[in-house]
């Protein structure tokens, strides 16, 4: 009896013991099961994924609805095409006016000044055209002897070079190849260089700096966020060309034709559905879906394109005038992937190029057929030239050349190549500041500081602007669907806090997630202020909560969420998800096709926060403020700056030039020499600058927390942007609003004068 009565308190003892340490879920919450925060993370990065994968299936869905019920209408046919033209400019960076066109240049190919190569049909020349300031198209010129029966441009694959149309006919659907074919049927022909794929010029001499980007990519991390690409650049350069061509042959206008194949097939594609004096196009390796855009190379990322185009899309908007698609596949699949050679900065962004089938090619074909049934696309290089007027050219004997038959002068194709990456990235340097005065004319020039009440004004006007960063720069998307269904548990205590972990749902597949440190003196009814800790790149909500000195975690963030709980704040830190290298860089890739981006979601997360915060019982809904470190101080810029409900913000080891830090040339911290190629924001430095962001916040209180030795900049930059920021302050009257802290330290929280800032604006005693 004795016996069991002991089992039996022991029992009793041993359960009470586990009900214990059982977590308790928070009022009003149900049991958020036990995880690692890294598992956390790993999930939510993940179930992103899906949600913009669904955004991309679904965005080409209500593409291809939308295209079929507008070119439907015959009566607005013509300003939907219209429309849309506009928008692919827009998309592939076609902004930059062309220069006058004096024509095209001959360029010597040896000292005797004799042609690249003759034979009895044609010549063929270097050639050279203006198409901006400083920059110039390049190209081999074929020039039949006899009379120009067509102009055809021939665009061959980015790693293809111009002289390969001196070679004769090939069985094969390699634009180039086709030159001297066309030039012995009376074409002009020009075959223009094309942007490589290499990495020898992706150098900054200046610095000593080699990286592996390619010439490509390296052009498209200085010109994506001006609103630019080597797309656009290299569209200009083909309208230049055909201005050149056309007024060589003004007195008989010879039809325009284009053949195009890879990346050449795609330029021919966009040039022919903007310029609508090309006659016919033919194009091969090319014409497939572009829901898979984000796994090719990154240059070819283009803000929204999914939403409005594929290549059926593209071929509508050329039709009634012809374009043939070839049927040949591509072959197999190249991946991007290797390190770089010692002295290379590993920084190119992974990549798969080619693999397309004909099963892919006819699905896109059959795609077209449906959105204009009259169109007939299929066929070769015949149907291509029937459409120039140039029947019978099939079985016509070419007159060939090999290459001990030309007179090619020493220079070779790598030192044409380094020239054009010369001068495509001297003229994107060169929009910088220009970029600045855009923005100076579009934004701060209409700012009311001249009106009363003055901060009336401004809060009416500012609305249309934080309407144009969310929906256009950033990319809004819908307010959080689905029920909240808040989940939480209990992780642990001190004597002046306990601290809960608890979770949301926002979309789909899509949750927000962190730490809520809850002061234990809060006075039933009493409502306290919230403060937003936000971690950095590849941090977790444990980084600002922990105190264990030997950690990553405290390095950075010295426990500040719990420190200010200490002070009796009401701090939550959430994660957001720029964490697990490719895996969350590729989301910006696929987030980009339908125009958003990574803070898209992130800012429907703190929608949701913002929302779940407002219901607890001890949390003033008008005092809450947000506090984020690197890359949680991005967030501080963006995320209030559209969301008001933010009472303040704070922008620690971030503020800075953005702009110059993410495009310029000049310094070897900036993002044009990193790997974290998901930094670029379409068109952000012709619309929003930090500074900018920063009169979005205003006139709510804003400090910049700024360690002198911080490599995410230079003091220099930072004081440059932030003074525009307090003179605006100044202007409107409340230049008490803003601070910048500089301090002697490296990028970590200081928490000194943000702490002061805090309590002064949050309205909340020191107990220092």
């Amino acid at each position: 009896m004795r016996t069991l009565l002991i089992l039996l308190l022991s029992t009793l003892l041993a359960t009470s013991i586990l009900q214990a340490d059982t977590p308790s879920a928070l009022p009003g919450t149900q049991l958020l099961e036990s995880a690692t925060g890294d598992a956390r993370s790993v999930a939510m990065v993940a179930g992103i994924d899906r949600f913009s994968m669904k955004l991309i299936k679904e965005a080409a869905k209500s593409r291809h609805a939308n295209w079929k019920q507008s070119l439907a209408d015959s009566a607005h046919r013509e300003s939907f095409i219209n429309t849309m033209r506009e928008k692919l400019r827009t998309c592939i960076g076609l902004v930059d006016e062309i220069v006058p066109n004096p024509g095209l240049q001959r360029l010597s190919a040896n000292p005797e000044n004799k042609p690249l190569a003759e034979t009895d049909d044609w010549t063929a020349w270097y050639v050279r055209w203006p198409v901006f300031d400083g920059v110039y198209g390049s190209g081999v010129l074929l020039q039949p002897k006899g009379k120009v029966r067509a102009c055809v441009i021939c665009l061959p694959d980015a790693d293809e070079a111009p002289m390969a149309a001196l070679f004769g006919a090939h069985e094969t659907p390699q634009a180039a190849h086709h030159g001297a074919e066309l030039a012995s049927l009376g074409c002009q022909v020009v075959v223009p260089l094309l942007t490589d794929r290499g990495h020898a010029a992706s150098v900054s001499e200046p610095l000593h700096l080699k990286t592996n980007a390619t010439h490509r990519e390296w052009i498209y991390r200085q010109a994506f966020l001006l609103g630019r690409n080597i797309s656009g650049y290299e569209v200009a350069s083909m309208l230049s060309l055909i201005e050149a061509m056309e007024g060589a042959n003004i007195a008989t206008h010879p039809p325009i034709g284009m053949v195009g194949h890879g990346e050449g097939g795609w330029l021919a594609l966009y040039t022919s559905a903007i310029a609508d004096r090309i006659k016919s196009t033919w194009v091969s390796s090319c014409f497939t879906a572009r829901e898979s855009l984000w796994e090719e190379p990154l240059d070819r990322n283009a803000f929204n394109f999914v939403t409005d185009f594929g290549a059926a899309e593209l071929g509508a908007m050329i039709h009634p005038r012809k374009l043939t698609v070839s049927l040949l596949g591509d072959g197999p699949v190249i991946e991007h992937l290797h390190p770089a050679e010692a002295g290379v900065q590993d920084i190119v962004a992974p990549y798969k190029l080619g693999g397309i089938t004909k099963e892919a090619i006819v699905s896109e074909l059959t795609r077209l057929h449906d959105l204009r049934p009259e169109a007939k696309s299929e066929g070769g290089i015949y149907d291509f030239l029937a459409a120039l007027g140039l029947d019978g050219a099939e079985g016509r004997h070419v007159q060939a050349i090999t290459q001990d038959k030309t007179n090619q002068a020493p220079m070779v194709a790598d030192d044409w190549q380094a020239e054009n990456v010369r001068q495509l990235t001297d003229f994107t340097q060169k929009l910088i500041p220009l970029c600045e005065q855009e923005r100076g004319e579009k934004f701060w020039k209409k700012l009311p500081l001249k009106a009363e009440p003055i901060l009336e004004a401004y809060g009416t006007h500012l609305a249309s602007e934080r309407e144009h960063l969310w929906k256009d720069v950033i990319g809004q998307l819908p307010d959080p669907s689905l029920p909240m269904n808040p989940r939480s548990r209990f992780i642990s205590e001190d004597e002046f806090f306990t601290v809960h972990e608890v979770m949301l749902d926002v979309w789909p597949d899509v949750v927000a997630w962190g730490y809520l440190l809850l002061p234990k003196n809060m006075k039933p009814g009493e409502k306290r202020p919230v403060v937003i800790c936000q971690h950095g790149l590849d941090g977790l909500p444990e980084d600002v909560v922990t105190e264990d000195q030997k950690t990553r975690g405290w390095k950075f963030y010295k426990a500040f969420a719990t420190n200010l709980a200490r002070e009796g704040f009401i701090t939550f830190a959430p994660h957001n998800f720029y964490r697990g290298k490719d895996a969350f860089r590729v989301i910006q890739r696929k987030l980009n096709l339908t125009g958003k981006t990574l803070f898209s979601v992130m800012i429907g997360q703190h929608q949701r926060i913002l929302e779940w915060l407002k219901t607890q019982p001890h949390v003033d809904e008008k005092r809450i403020a947000f506090y984020g470190l690197s890359y949680g101080g991005k967030a501080a810029m963006r995320i209030p700056a559209v969301l008001p409900d933010y009472c303040l913000s704070i922008c620690s080891g971030d503020f800075n030039e953005w702009v110059r830090k993410c495009v310029s040339t000049e310094l070897s911290l900036n993002f044009v020499f990193k790997n974290e190629y998901e930094m670029w924001e379409p068109n952000l430095g012709r619309t929003f600058n930090y500074a900018e962001m920063a009169a979005l916040i205003a006139p709510r209180p804003f400090m910049v927390e700024r360690g002198h030795n911080d490599g995410v900049g230079i003091d220099e930059w930072v004081g440059y942007e932030y003074a525009k920021v307090h003179r605006l302050y100044d202007q409107l009257g409340i230049g008490d609003r803003t601070e910048i802290e500089y301090f002697d330290g490296p990028h970590t929280i200081n928490g000194k004068g943000t702490f002061k800032f805090l309590h002064k604006w949050l309205q909340w005693p020191s107990s220092k």
